[in-house]
């Protein structure tokens, strides 16, 4: 069955686990689903670093935080089946669409299932579409939820997620330096001592760079702080919504492709994002008319004046 509601649905759940980036780029199916369904009641079932994050959102009523049981946990997995199947819901849009969020689908068997928009086998809503995996994840959301019967998906949208930066006393013009990423996948990452190169730039013509990423990236803060006069380093201080706040107020953003800079771009950015060949910019880059984005197979090979050239000023 394909098309959109003969009945209005009273109950949905949304899943959307991880990473960072691809919950941020979830948002504006969610708002698309929030405006498909707006008197129904929508729970959201996400992984545990998102959950405050997803709870000051406008889309969901509920959020569920998931445990993650496996079959060597089986009292895990029995109390998230129950917890699925007293849910009740009358429609589930899987955003997550692998192979954990499909087992979902047959755990909540035997007996009446709901309505699933997803890849899972037998869903009523089975997104099939052959190119989905050479598609955007934007686009691939959005062409989902055009077969589930909702239209109009929009870029995501975090304004309601924007912190308070006052509290830094940041200078007016700053430049934000994401040099950070995942841990386990170091070609991500341009060398730390470009990153400070820029930053010595960026201080040269009058602008502060901001440092910012995860405690764990707190050493790479130090090194690029320690070669820019005037630098602030925030590594391990900010919040998901100080990010969005933060990208508001910037001149420009750089980094590399990870999680802080799809909040940062969400938050309204112009922005460079650096990609290797470890990922494909075609499928996950954040968009946006002020995006640009450089590509080199190894990043080191990347050189600090063509970063640079992409800077709105001196």
């Amino acid at each position: 069955m394909n098309g959109g509601d003969p009945v209005p649905a009273r109950r949905i759940l949304v899943i959307k686990l991880g990473a960072l980036g691809d919950f941020v780029q979830a948002m504006g199916p969610a708002a698309a689903i929030r405006a498909h369904h707006r008197d129904a009641a929508i729970t959201l079932l996400t992984a545990a670093p998102y959950a405050a994050l997803a709870r000051a959102a406008p889309y969901f009523d509920r959020v569920w935080v998931d445990e993650r049981p496996g079959l060597v946990r089986p009292l895990a997995l029995l109390r998230l089946r129950r917890r699925l199947r007293d849910g009740r819901f009358d429609r589930v849009y899987d955003l997550q669409t692998s192979d954990r969020s499909s087992f979902y689908f047959r755990l909540m068997a035997p007996g009446r299932r709901p309505e699933w928009s997803g890849i899972a086998r037998g869903a009523s809503h089975r997104h099939a579409n052959a190119a989905r995996d050479r598609m955007h994840t934007l686009d691939r959301q959005a062409d989902q939820l055009r077969l589930a019967g909702i239209a109009g998906v929009g870029p995501p949208d975090l304004s309601w997620a924007a912190g308070d930066v006052a509290r830094f006393r940041l200078p007016p013009d700053i430049l934000l330096l994401a040099p950070g990423g995942s841990a386990h996948r170091p070609a991500k990452r341009w060398p730390a001592e470009n990153f400070a190169r820029l930053a010595a730039r960026a201080a040269s013509a009058g602008v502060a760079p901001v440092i910012v990423g995860g405690a764990a990236e707190r050493p790479l803060g130090a090194t690029i702080a320690a070669v820019a006069e005037g630098a602030r380093d925030l590594t391990g201080a900010t919040s998901f919504g100080d990010l969005v706040a933060l990208g508001r107020v910037a001149l420009h953003a750089v980094g590399n492709d990870t999680g802080p800079m799809h909040l940062i771009v969400a938050g309204g950015a112009s922005a460079t994002v650096l990609y290797s060949a470890a990922s494909d910019p075609a499928l996950t880059a954040p968009r946006g008319g002020r995006v640009t984005i450089l590509r080199r197979d190894d990043l080191a090979a990347l050189a600090v004046e063509e970063v640079a050239a992409t800077l709105p000023f001196g």
